[in-house]
Order: structure tokens, then sequence, then C-alpha cells
């Protein structure tokens, strides 16, 4: 991999593991004090404007030209409900946005929208509920501050959803970017093995936070685990399913979840079911040989396709349930199309991505940035029945999985979230980028974390404006809209 020059960054050379190759830990911290001099900590601040005939709105309609027609105002819908619903739909116009700004030429691996509903909890494969990054469908590499002003940003927006002063907004986003400088300091004096076995252990989160919150809040975040393991496979299983004519089936919520059989007249089911049978069977060899061998003792029972998300709304996605010992035995399966990551127009071109295709790409980013990765992540490339090829990745529907409800989120309680995404961010980027270079870079001082607050304002300010400006394409029928879904 050759990492690349954008904004105002510097060109350096790293090997697959996103370090500086045959050269010490002197010379890489040395590196990022160097980067530090061409592109000042201060600079992060900026948000340049926009090239004249950039449109946020343009940006949003060519994505929805690969999508789902029928969906796509489901999309609409969903992003005007409010200019935090906007922002995280709309990943691919903040990365128009960032590849304008300042870089120290630093890479890793990018979550790519890392916007604070974005991280959250799930099970890892030794069933501890972790806190980790939980949402890969942009991974891809880039500069390392990228991941950080999206969520700087989000928080800010977030912030002001809740109706929270600037000097509260303010407090949050330092809070998590500070989080992030300490922690990347402290990764970058830990050896390689220390650094990857590093995760967030919700048991031990709740002692860190034990001294920061009061105890009501504490209340509320122990409910919030015990909810999270609740969500599992099981939970899911009943909640979408349902015995028809002595099977059992997915229960149709439309248009959020229609089974294949309202989807497609009896021809046409038939090949869908054929396809993903086969999309099964080859993503199948994605999986090491033991979870292989795990997948094959479920058998085919039932197919759905499911909208989910907000920026994902109009992307392929099919529910697959499968059984395993009998029919109280399931396994719910989500079948997730993978296009392009919106930052794939924005980065230098990579010498060798890594990737054969978009399900790989997807898989391979959640594999080097979470500390623990759902056993059934795998991917495959399969052509339609519309004869298009389209990439997918494979993962479980859910499986202890949960997300800090913003709409309750206080001033304290989100400033430790925050801070709790900012270590974690870090560490993700610790994991795969040269942590010593990055932390070489950010210094020990408050002067980045003030930077990326007046970025996160700035950048609030504009994207209320492109969430007038998606307001006023619906009011002129410049895009269709669905509400209420």
């Amino acid at each position: 991999m050759t990492d690349g020059r954008t904004g105002s960054g510097v060109m350096t050379p790293v090997d697959e593991a996103g370090q500086a190759p045959g050269r010490d830990p002197a010379a890489r911290f040395a590196a990022g004090r160097a980067a530090r001099r061409g592109v000042p900590l201060g600079a992060h601040a900026a948000l340049p404007a926009r090239e004249d005939g950039q449109d946020p709105v343009a940006v949003l309609t060519a994505q929805a030209a690969a999508r789902v027609p029928e969906l796509v105002p489901i999309r609409y819908g969903r992003m005007l409900t409010s200019p935090l619903a906007f922002f995280r739909g709309a990943a691919a116009v903040m990365a128009a946005d960032l590849a304008g700004t300042p870089s120290s030429g630093l890479m890793c691996q990018l979550c790519g929208d890392a916007h604070l509903s974005n991280f959250g909890v799930f099970a890892s494969p030794e069933r501890h509920l972790v806190f980790d990054v939980n949402d890969f469908d942009e991974t891809h590499p880039g500069p390392w501050e990228w991941d950080l002003k999206r969520l700087a940003a989000s928080l800010v927006v977030a912030a002001r959803d809740r109706g929270f002063r600037r000097r509260s907004r303010a407090a949050v986003v330092a809070s998590a970017v500070s989080r992030y400088r300490q922690a990347m300091s402290t990764f970058a004096g830990q050896g390689e093995l220390q650094v990857w076995y590093a995760r967030a252990d919700v048991d031990e989160v709740s002692r860190l936070v034990k001294d920061l919150l009061s105890k009501d809040r504490r209340k509320r975040f122990a409910a919030a685990q015990a909810k999270a393991r609740t969500r599992d496979s099981l939970h899911a299983f009943r909640k979408m399913t349902a015995v028809v004519d002595g099977h059992r089936r997915l229960v149709a919520d439309p248009p959020l979840v229609v089974p294949v059989e309202d989807l497609l007249p009896d021809a046409g089911r038939a090949e869908l079911e054929n396809q993903i049978r086969d999309l099964l069977a080859q993503y199948a060899e994605t999986l090491t040989p033991d979870r292989r061998r795990l997948l094959a003792a479920f058998r085919f029972v039932d197919l759905a396709r499911k909208v989910v998300g907000v920026g994902s709304v109009g992307t392929r996605c099919w529910i697959v349930l499968l059984s395993g010992r009998d029919e109280n035995d399931p396994l719910l399966l989500q079948v997730k199309e993978a296009p392009a990551s919106v930052l794939a127009a924005h980065v230098p071109v990579q010498d060798s991505t890594g990737w054969r295709s978009e399900g790989e790409r997807v898989v391979l980013g959640q594999r080097l940035m979470q500390a623990s990765s759902d056993i059934f992540l795998g991917w495959q490339t399969v052509p339609g029945i519309d004869g298009q090829v389209r990439d997918f990745y494979v993962r479980q529907l859910r499986d202890w999985k949960g997300s800090a409800a913003v709409e309750t989120l206080d001033e304290r309680t989100m400033e430790v979230y925050g801070a709790l995404c900012g270590w974690t961010l870090a560490r993700a980027h610790a994991r795969n980028g040269d942590r010593i270079a990055i932390a070489g870079y950010l210094d020990d001082g408050t002067a980045f974390d003030q930077a990326l607050v007046e970025f996160g304002e700035r950048y609030a300010d504009r994207n209320e404006q492109d969430f007038q400006a998606l307001t006023e394409a619906a009011r002129a029928g410049r895009i269709e809209v669905r509400t209420g879904i």
C-alpha cells in the first residue's frame, strides 16, 4: 500500500501494517512531528468553501441511480426528519467536503462513516459484550483525520439536536478528541500484540464510568446493556418469523420487510432463492474451515428483502432464515449489497488495495478495525435476476447489538459517550495505521482538540444548509419523498 497526498499532506510510503518500513519508533515519531510543521494542528479548524456547482442534493441523487427505485423515497423521508438524520445519510456529501480539508498525510484504514450512532455494543465470539465501531459499509484507506472529523461533526449536530449550548457542545467534542489523542499516545508506547488485543469490554467500561456518571445515569447505562443482551438472534427470530401453514416463515412488514413470495411471482422467486443459495454456498468459502463447518449444519428456510439504516436505504439487503437442529435453532443472516465506498473517489489511488471486491473490502476493513468480528462475516459477488453483477457482504442479523439513543443523552452523558467513541476510534486506527507517527503529529497539547471543536461547529452549519437544500428539493418536486417509514 502507498500513502498518498491529500490537501496539504505529505507523501510517505508505508507497509501493509500502515507503518513506515525500516524505521525505528523514534524516526516514526519524528516523521509525525515533521508532518505537523507542514500542516499545523490549528489548520484542522478549516472547512474550505465548496467549488461552484458542488450540489449536495446532486450527490445524493447520483447515489440513488444504482439503488432500488421504490425504496429511494424512504431514504429521503428518513433523512428529512432532522439535520441529524440528514447527517447520518449524507456520508457521501461529507466525503467530498473532507477531501478539501488539510491532512497530515498519514493514512490508515478508516471506518468511513464514523458518526456517533455507528458506535455501539455487540457480542464478541467469546460472548462478551463489547463496545466498538459497528458499521463498515464505507471503510477504506484514507487520512486518519477524516474519521475523527466526522465523529466531531456528528457530536455537534447531535448536541444541537438536543438543544445544548455552544459551550456544552465544545465540551462534548473536546472530550472525544482529547480522548482520541491521549489514547493514541498510549498505544504508541505499547507493543504490537498489546494494541491488537485491546478492546472496550462493556463490564470494564461500566467500572470506568462509575465515577463519571450520576447514579441515575449509571442505571440507564446498565439498562441499555441489559437491553442489548436481549437483542440476539432468538429475539430477532421471535420478532420476525411466524408459523404459516405449518412452516416457519419471515413475517411481512412492508415496505421494510418483504418476503420473497410477496416480492416476486413464482418463477422469479425460485430464481432468486436459487441465487441466494448459490451466494451462501460460495460465501462459505470466505469463512475459516471451522466456521464453514458450522454454517453447513444449517439449511435454507426463507428469504426477505429488508430496509436498513438511513444512508443505506435503497441498497439491496436480504434477510436469510436458516435452521439448524430444528426450526427452534435459527440462524438469521443479513446479505447486504456493498457498493464502492464514498471515500473511494476522494483518496489517492492505491498501488494495491488488498481486496478483490467491495464485499471483501468491507470485511477486511472490519477485521482490521474491530477488536472482535462476527464469526459469520464474509463476502461474495453474484449476478442478480436483472443480470447485474453486485458485491455483497454477509453477517448475522443481530447479536447483542445496540447503540446509543442519541435523543435521550444529556450533556454529561454525551460527553462521556463521546470520549468512549474517541478511545475506540483511536484503538481502531492504531491497529492498522502508524500510531507512533500519528501520536507524534498530535503532540500533547489541546490545539488539535480546539481545532476540531471549531471544525465541528462549521460543519454543523453546513449540514443544516444541506438539510434545507434537500427540503427545498422535496418541495420543488426534484426528489420524491416517503415519510413515516
